[in-house]
């Protein structure tokens, strides 16, 4: 039976947090910002390994969720080479070189995020998860059927895995929205990343999203709210710090349509506080 359970709009598991327009979240994935620039903030997404003291801010009263990386291995995680040697690594991310897809289908896998890289985070104090790259089997499914057929369903059979053994952690997931008709029911949040803006890589700049596909996000969330009255509805945003205005912006169109919004830049290394 799972302990964590949701009422009056708050997400309960220990602590207490309360994701409403009152209520503020963030990701930062650095170990240099002081622990009193992370009061405004309830709930937390930190590196795995770069972060500051998780000690310090359990004190404080901090929800803390540990970046998992489900759909890739990057170089410098110390389980690359083990991971490489179980033969399950496939193409380098573009956008992030040194970042490898993995094969979600995989038993080695499944099987080292349920035994290993989950009990680690938990073990340094995290309280739970924050689940990335789950668009990753959606992409590859759709680029090659015959060769990554099952991607989609693959991750989704992790997903439940990893709350059917850890019933009691609150387990966010970035996008993965082929993946989320399948395993609403099985995260406690759902963030949308690039929700009204996005970076363009190539050209290094932070751009508007088009209108309709701002909808499409929305859609798709909406729908999952539907299979999981509970299910809490986030987002990531990204922009110029020194633009506070276009800043303010974003927070605001994002709560127009429902969800809990965090402003950051795309390395998501400093706190950009939102702008009053």
């Amino acid at each position: 039976m799972r302990l964590l359970i949701f009422t009056l709009g708050c997400l309960v598991f220990g602590n207490l947090f309360c994701a409403n327009d009152q209520e503020k979240w963030l990701v930062y994935y650095n170990d240099k910002a002081p622990i009193e620039a992370f009061d405004p903030y309830s709930l937390i997404v930190l590196d795995s390994d770069f972060h500051p003291s998780i000690k310090a801010l359990k004190e404080n009263g901090k929800i803390l969720l540990g970046y998992i990386n489900l759909g890739e291995v990057a170089k410098e995680r110390e389980w690359y080479e083990s991971v490489k040697k179980d033969g399950i690594l496939l193409q380098e991310n573009e956008n992030w070189p040194g970042s490898y897809l993995v094969d979600v289908r995989s038993p080695k896998w499944i099987k080292r995020v349920i035994e290993e890289l989950i009990p680690q985070l938990l073990h340094k104090g995290f309280d739970g998860i924050f689940m990335d790259t789950l668009d990753n089997p959606g992409f590859l499914e759709a680029e090659n059927l015959q060769k990554y057929r099952g991607m989609v369903q693959g991750a989704a059979n992790l997903v439940k895995a990893i709350r059917l053994h850890y019933p009691n952690i609150p387990i966010m997931m970035n996008r993965g929205y082929e993946v989320l008709p399948l395993v609403a029911n099985d995260i406690d949040i759902i963030v949308a990343e690039d929700a009204v803006t996005t970076y363009d890589f190539k050209n290094k700049k932070y751009l508007w999203q088009p209108k309709e596909q701002v909808e499409r996000q929305v859609k798709i969330l909406d729908e999952a709210k539907k299979v999981n009255p509970n299910l809490k509805l986030f987002a990531l945003d990204y922009w110029y710090p020194d633009q506070p205005e276009e800043i303010i912006k974003i927070y605001q169109i994002d709560r127009d349509n429902g969800l809990d919004p965090y402003v950051g830049t795309i390395d998501l290394d400093v706190i950009v506080p939102e702008p009053k």
